[in-house]
């Protein structure tokens, strides 16, 4: 049975936010990024094109786009400065976003070399499934197909292919592969080592004796990060953060419906935005707190009023800024509380966001403005 997929608003919407974040930038003309030798032949070899915008360019482009989704827009570029957000519900999805945002990438900027990171070999076989499904739908939208595969350290040729070929190539990845054969700890001899490692970091007489790692990071692939938050764990040091840096990305996206880390964040479809919409059936609800904030003014959130001997006190989440960014605290606060000063100086907070009055009778905190 032909399945048939529907237009919807919202994905589309998604994949627009993605692709206005570099509004500006020239499209590739399919030419040549880089030479591939192969022994003393020279070779075309086919890479994404690198950013000609600066970062204050992309910082205005995404501010913008926050503004128009109603998200608070950032002072400057998170954390590395090309990693980028889309906070998707489970159950819209995601994976078919994530392709059509593949697809309009290539078809404003050329850009054509992909790596999919998913968290389990379980996931990476139903992404595989949705390009299969999916392959007649976008070839009919975009007039072209995707060359896509399986990462396998002993599939050379589709690493070849993938810079060698000028058309448009996606590689699906899972996580335990950065443990092994993308782990360049392993990349030794004895029990230590790894023979995946050792295929992809050393130079293959049957790869032209080049490293198939160099040639990856020639392409300077797109990285799609599905479910981050597993992805790439708690550990700023860990194995898997590690092995995307040696793609040398262009840049990355992050698509989850609970994210850990968020990075200028250009798309959000929440539980209650899917609800809303008629995307999901249900919500379930287990406790009431905030998990983010769409305002483009300051942002605060009463968590709950402490009652002691003395003067009640109020516990109030709010955002700090940091060296990455902003991100959104708890801390208890008594009256005189300064959040402008508190915050690090974040200008939302400049009109007179002191607490002037905590009332442990009616349950609310009022500031002097």
């Amino acid at each position: 049975m032909k399945i048939r997929y529907k237009h919807q608003r919202f994905q589309a919407e998604a994949t627009n936010c993605v692709s206005d974040v570099f509004q500006g930038q020239p499209k590739h003309d399919g030419s040549r990024t880089f030479l591939n030798k192969i022994g003393m032949i020279d070779f075309d070899g086919f890479g994404n094109l690198p950013l000609v915008l600066d970062n204050e360019s992309i910082c205005e482009n995404v501010r913008g786009i926050q503004m128009a989704e109603g998200l608070k827009p950032v002072e400057h570029l998170e954390g590395d400065g090309r990693t980028f957000t889309i906070e998707m519900e489970t159950g819209t999805g995601k994976t078919y976003t994530y392709i059509k945002t593949m697809y309009e990438l290539n078809a404003r900027y050329g850009w054509s070399k992909f790596v999919i990171v998913v968290p389990s070999i379980a996931i990476r076989e139903g992404v595989f499934k949705s390009f299969e499904s999916m392959a007649e739908h976008f070839a009919g939208e975009y007039g072209k197909r995707m060359q896509y595969f399986i990462y396998n350290s002993k599939q050379l040729a589709k690493i070849d292919a993938f810079a060698s070929d000028n058309g448009l190539h996606v590689m699906i990845i899972n996580t335990q592969a950065f443990n092994a054969s993308l782990n360049e700890d392993k990349n030794k001899e004895g029990r230590a080592g790894d023979a995946a490692a050792r295929i992809i970091f050393s130079r293959r007489d049957e790869f032209g004796s080049r490293k198939p790692i160099d040639i990856l990071a020639k392409t300077h692939p797109i990285m799609i990060i599905d479910e981050p938050q597993s992805v790439l764990g708690t550990d700023k040091g860990n194995a898997t953060r590690k092995g995307i840096k040696l793609f040398n990305p262009l840049f990355s996206l992050l698509y989850s419906a609970t994210h850990r880390e968020i990075y200028n964040l250009v798309y959000r479809l929440d539980a209650i935005d899917a609800y809303n919409k008629k995307l999901v059936k249900k919500i379930e609800v287990r406790s009431v707190h905030q998990v983010g904030s769409t305002a483009t003014n300051g942002y605060v959130y009463l968590d709950e009023i402490v009652i002691t001997k003395g003067n009640p006190q109020a516990r109030l989440g709010f955002d700090v800024k940091t060296a990455n960014g902003t991100r959104q605290v708890v801390r208890l606060v008594s009256e005189g509380y300064d959040l402008l000063e508190q915050s690090g100086g974040l200008q939302e907070y400049a009109d007179n966001f002191k607490v002037e009055r905590i009332d442990g009778l009616t349950g609310t905190v009022h500031f002097l403005n």
